[in-house]
């Protein structure tokens, strides 16, 4: 019985960090009238945004804060100048999971897998 114990919590913690980390990697975003609206890379502590729009202010990069379900940006052009607070991890039924860019008071874009 130990040694099944032993496994399960083996099992269970090998798995953790990649669950924690499903948010990892490059997501194409769309905003709320569905239109293509920049490129979200995270890797790490750290992300990138590139607008579509050239000279967007709120293109660059910053640092995020992962959390079980997403992420939270703590600064950067995203946050200062889109105000962007948080991504969460959705599922979406086309790509498995989505991350949906989130102010302090709306949902503005919603970015699937690249």
């Amino acid at each position: 019985m130990r040694r099944f114990a032993l496994t399960f919590a083996l099992f269970a913690l090998s798995a953790m960090p990649a669950l924690a980390q499903a948010y990892q990697g490059n997501w194409s975003c769309r905003d709320a009238t569905t239109n293509r609206a920049g490129i979200l890379t995270i890797y790490g502590q750290v992300y990138g945004w590139a607008a579509r729009t050239a000279n967007d202010p709120s293109s660059g990069t910053g640092t995020i804060t992962p959390y079980q379900d997403g992420v939270g940006f703590n600064d950067g052009n995203l946050r200062a100048n889109g105000a962007i607070q948080a991504g969460r991890l959705i599922d979406d039924v086309n790509y498995g999971s989505a991350l949906q860019l989130e102010t302090a008071d709306a949902i503005v874009m919603l970015c699937n897998p690249r």
